[in-house]
């Protein structure tokens, strides 16, 4: 594929569906489908320290660290030489997920961990990211107490943290965010983000609106 590549994020807490939209996304628009923690081989490993319930549990700046190791692996090895290639990559989880999560979740300063991100990532940054917005409660219901890992048991009051960062990141900056309800079957939201997502930055398979999009996905599921 030609053309100059796009970086796409889908954030939200645990238990938002963000993963499988971002499968949807990804099969839809032919893009590179990645994610974070854990795409690389270092980053596998540090995935396993980061969120393994039964181990040590690192301390919140040995885990921002982590966070930041992970994504420059990441971005050195997936998801630069894909953009460069003229590919779309489609992410699970980007650099705001560190602002969220160790900075309103964890109590961490939000310029420091914004340097160590543009450290991390070479300055990169995505062309959009959409956070798929669920209530707290709701996200509970969904990830239920089976095999939950570190960060998932960090409790309800965490993730309403969480929750409230991601929104204000995103009212922040709407230029560089879209915000999608996550409420809805899997097919509708979906839609909705196929729809933003061409609204707001194209499509690699060519000119199409969105409501051409929507029809795609929508037949594909």
């Amino acid at each position: 594929m030609g053309g100059l590549g796009r970086l796409v994020a889908l954030e939200g807490i645990d238990g938002s569906g963000k993963t499988t939209q971002a499968r949807l996304l990804a099969g839809t628009l032919g893009a590179v489908l990645t994610h974070e923690p854990g795409a690389t081989e270092i980053g596998a490993g540090l995935r396993s320290l980061l969120l393994d319930s039964g181990g040590s549990d690192p301390g919140v700046r040995a885990e921002a660290l982590m966070m930041a190791a992970d994504r420059a692996e990441h971005v050195r090895l997936v998801v630069a030489p894909a953009l460069s290639s003229g590919r779309w990559v489609v992410c699970d989880r980007f650099s705001a997920s560190t602002l969220a999560y160790q900075g309103y979740g964890r109590g961490l300063a939000l310029d420091d961990l914004r340097w160590l991100v543009a450290f991390a990532t070479d300055g990169l940054e995505c062309d959009l990211n959409v956070l798929v917005d669920i209530p707290v409660a709701l996200a509970g219901e969904r990830l239920g107490n089976a095999g939950s890992d570190r960060l998932e048991s960090s409790g309800v009051g965490f993730y309403e943290r969480v929750a409230i960062g991601y929104r204000e990141m995103a009212l922040a900056d709407p230029a560089g965010w879209a915000v999608v309800d996550g409420t809805g079957s899997v097919e509708e939201v979906a839609g909705a983000i196929m729809s933003v997502v061409v609204e707001r930055i194209g499509d690699p398979r060519g000119a199409a609106s969105p409501g051409d999009a929507d029809q795609e996905l929508g037949g594909s599921l």
